[in-house]
């Protein structure tokens, strides 16, 4: 049986890779990219769109407004994200969005109820989930066994890098040729990335690592 999937999108290296690594193990795919009243939410529904093409998926955007007024995140808000970063646990803190993901799966559960999607692909990643409680392979099982009781689907979340680093992730893309040039990252959005959120600074990190200069150039 050939099986369908829904993608969570933002746009970023781990949806974009995690895209990648799955595109080839399904039929039918839906990306979901969320807006929710953030900074970058005009680059990441462009970027999204952009690898929808690219991978031959259908791409739905979903209003999410009113999560923006119950929360002060600097995602969101006059606040500015973060910058030289010493602490991620402290970066994590100030653009926490109160239940994102899980909202955001729950919203993906309801899609694949409806419309018969077995999986559910998100980008969690070892790296973030040290300091992300909701990017852990414990809180992705969680809310599959949830979706057991609250669909009838009962569709599984699947995250493809649990176990990677950026470092990992950004290499799994160029062993794949995934097209990086697709990727916005910055919780800031514009043309270019910033080089100084906690988004920026991982992905460029990771690049570096990689010896991708080609991307660096590209990217900031």
């Amino acid at each position: 049986m050939v099986k369908n999937a829904l993608i969570l999108l933002s746009g970023g290296l781990d949806s974009l890779v995690s895209l990648g690594l799955v595109r080839k193990n399904y039929g039918t795919m839906l990306a979901l990219t969320f807006d929710y009243g953030q900074k970058a939410v005009k680059d990441e529904i462009e970027a999204s769109a952009k690898i929808c093409d690219y991978y031959k998926i259908y791409h739905k955007v979903i209003d999410l407004g009113w999560l923006k007024e119950i929360t002060a995140t600097s995602l969101v808000s006059d606040r500015e994200v973060p910058t030289n970063i010493s602490d991620y646990r402290e970066s994590m803190k100030a653009v926490w969005v109160p239940n994102r993901n899980g909202l955001f799966l729950n919203v993906a559960a309801c899609f694949a109820d409806a419309e018969g999607y077995h999986d559910i692909i998100i980008g969690a990643n070892k790296e973030e989930g040290q300091t992300f409680p909701d990017n852990t392979i414990e809180f992705a099982n969680s809310v599959t066994e949830e979706f057991k009781y609250s669909t009838l689907v009962k569709p599984q979340v699947i995250a493809p890098l649990i176990n990677y680093s950026k470092n990992d992730i950004v290499e799994k893309a160029l062993e794949n040729e995934i097209p990086l040039e697709l990727v916005k990252s910055c919780y800031n959005g514009g043309n270019k990335h910033c080089g100084k959120c906690e988004s920026c600074l991982r992905l460029r990190q990771a690049l570096e690592y990689n010896g991708a200069d080609k991307y660096i150039n590209l990217l900031f």
